[in-house]
């Protein structure tokens, strides 16, 4: 998963939420054009629970690419990868339950819960599968929990940096990820507690963590400088003035655990349905406050456990990358390419996978 709240995020002063939507329309230049179509809601669809997902579906075609974002960020996660993907099939995007411009969902936020929500949404706006599952990050997880309950609606999946604590070999990393989730439920709380209370943002960092704001939850921090205007002024305004938002946070990190346990125990193979496994240089980045040494043996025990994925489908392949835990940002013809090879595959599998199928658009 893109591993929160361990970076050493610049302080910002404690000004009112204005200031901080004026430094974006102020200074902000987007490196994402269209990317404000994510600034305002798309098209809710109706989960079987009654939760109201937000939806941005773009493009025709079949397998629908559906992207999974990671924790704490919601579909502008994927401003440079859905347009793209959008012209060869249909690609859609969402906001999870409470983020974004979704509304609340039932409590506790599982992995299993929004798996579900997902599936009913999509069918309930007549968006049939078999889906290509885009994961980044801990929305991996959800992507995998996804086609353990709904294996036979999953064409194929792209797993981007994701978690992997099911499938790790050893217990070398469990004190780190124990801490992770700890100090994330305290920041969260935290953000939570700031937002009910109404606290302008960026508010007052915790002592224990100076360069801490809120803000920086999301996206590696907003305002960014890769967004327009329009997006990083509701960006801020969702994150400011939305506690639905971080009470679901807090809620699916107290779930960690029990999402672990059901990957282990409900895990089921892809056959030879196509797997791209994307994984980045760096995890826990070297602005970390924490120790050169911790820093390193986790992000090495992170890549080894990701490696492990790969026995989830014998159609499966590892994609190295030099970049951060955002690789769609960074280098998303990466991401891109390895989604038009999924689809692909999907659509015409190799000859040995399709044996009797016949199809004048495979050769």
């Amino acid at each position: 998963m893109a591993i929160k709240l361990l970076e050493n995020f610049p302080s910002r002063p404690a000004n009112a939420l204005a200031g901080v939507v004026l430094l974006a329309t102020a200074s902000l230049c987007s490196a994402f054009p269209g990317d404000s179509l994510y600034a305002s809601a798309g098209r809710y669809l109706t989960a079987s629970d009654g939760t109201k997902l937000n939806f941005y579906c773009r493009g025709k075609g079949s397998p629908t690419v559906v992207f999974e974002s990671g924790d704490g960020d919601w579909s502008p996660s994927w401003a440079t990868v859905q347009p793209e993907v959008s012209q060869w099939t249909r690609a859609c995007s969402y906001d999870r339950s409470g983020s974004g411009f979704s509304s609340k969902g039932p409590l506790p936020v599982s992995d299993r819960r929004s798996a579900e929500q997902l599936r009913s949404a999509l069918r309930n706006g007549d968006i049939r599968g078999p889906y290509i599952l885009v994961g980044h990050a801990s929305g991996g997880n959800i992507a995998r929990t996804f086609a353990d309950l709904y294996n036979s609606d999953v064409a194929g999946m792209v797993l981007i940096d994701p978690a992997e604590r099911d499938v790790e070999t050893t217990h070398d990393l469990d004190d780190s990820w124990r801490g992770i989730d700890e100090r994330n439920q305290g920041y969260l709380a935290f953000c939570r507690d700031a937002v009910v209370a109404h606290k302008p943002f960026p508010v007052t960092p915790p002592a224990e963590h100076p360069g801490w704001t809120c803000l920086s939850y999301s996206y590696r921090g907003v305002p960014d400088a890769r967004f327009s205007t329009e997006l990083n002024n509701a960006l801020v305004e969702i994150m400011s003035t939305k506690s639905d938002m971080w009470e679901a946070l807090l809620s699916s990190v107290g779930q960690r655990t029990s999402d672990i346990e059901f990957l282990k125990s409900h895990r089921q193979s892809l056959g030879s349905r196509p797997l791209r496994i994307i994984l980045a240089a760096y995890e826990i980045p070297p602005t970390s406050r924490l120790p050169a040494a911790e820093r390193i043996k986790f992000n090495e025990g992170f890549r080894a456990g990701g490696m492990n994925l790969l026995n989830l489908s014998t159609n499966a392949k590892l994609i190295s990358t030099d970049t951060g835990a955002f690789v769609q940002f960074e280098k998303p013809d990466i991401v891109i390419n390895a989604i038009r090879e999924v689809f692909d595959q999907a659509k015409c599998p190799p000859r040995a996978a399709r044996r009797a199928q016949t199809s004048s658009q495979c050769s």
